[in-house]
């Protein structure tokens, strides 16, 4: 049995749904220190001029060590108006335009204080879309055993042996990261899986990869982008 685990982003591009799609459990890792200018507040979609632009859930100010599941959203301007602004620019070119902002209004209507809280309701709504049968729990809620960790690579060991999945999946941009040998003596198999990015019509001048869900499915079907999210290279170190 396959588990994931990723901090929330927010409406993350589509190798993070890869992975999702792949596993059998997802967990949500959202105890870490929150890092501004990531992913968890903000992501790429398609802008004028055909370039890429940001859209972006404004938050709190808070001390540099607030863990992710801590870090409020501020609403003392109405950003969520301004995203339907940006996301103007795929009425008159995007087939799935009327589905695709009734999801992010099913999701603005969820009440979030956190950003976290937001983020994850984007990508549950998301998986629901596609039709992505999807088991996940989130790590501050799950009550798990204490668990001690002596580089950044055991967090990922730890938990899966508590919650006993014998496969850890990562995306292959923490690789580095990893000690193969400390799964290997766990009995677990340590896969990376990169998804195969294809290139669909964005109706612009060149293709930009590596946006949000939201430009995908924006362009192309559910099971359109099934397709695509079984389209990865997987690496085993076992």
């Amino acid at each position: 049995m396959k588990l994931a685990i990723m901090q929330p982003y927010l409406f993350p591009y589509i190798g993070y749904f890869s992975l999702i799609n792949y596993t059998d459990h997802f967990v949500f890792f959202d105890t870490p220190q929150y890092i501004k200018k990531g992913w968890i507040n903000r992501n790429r979609i398609l802008g004028s001029g055909g370039k890429d632009i940001y859209f972006i859930v404004p938050v709190e100010k808070v001390p540099r060590e607030t863990a992710i599941k801590d870090v409020p959203i501020f609403n003392g301007i109405d950003w969520k108006e301004k995203w339907k602004g940006q996301l103007s620019i795929y009425k008159k070119r995007a087939p799935y335009y009327k589905d695709v902002v009734n999801l992010i209004d099913d999701v603005f209507a969820v009440e979030c204080k956190y950003v976290s809280e937001l983020a994850i309701a984007s990508i549950v709504s998301s998986c629901q879309y596609l039709g992505i049968d999807f088991k996940y729990d989130v790590y501050s809620q799950m009550n798990l055993p204490t668990i001690e960790v002596n580089a950044p690579d055991e967090w990922a060991l730890q938990i899966t042996k508590k919650m006993g999945y014998d496969v850890y999946v990562n995306p292959p941009g923490g690789k580095s990261f990893f000690d193969p040998k400390k799964y290997q003596d766990s009995n677990i198999e340590l896969q990376f899986l990169a998804p195969d990015i294809k290139a669909y019509n964005q109706r612009n001048n060149g293709f930009i990869p590596g946006l949000s869900i939201i430009d995908i499915m924006m362009f192309c079907s559910p099971k359109e982008i099934s397709d695509m999210m079984d389209s990865f290279i997987l690496e085993s170190t076992n």
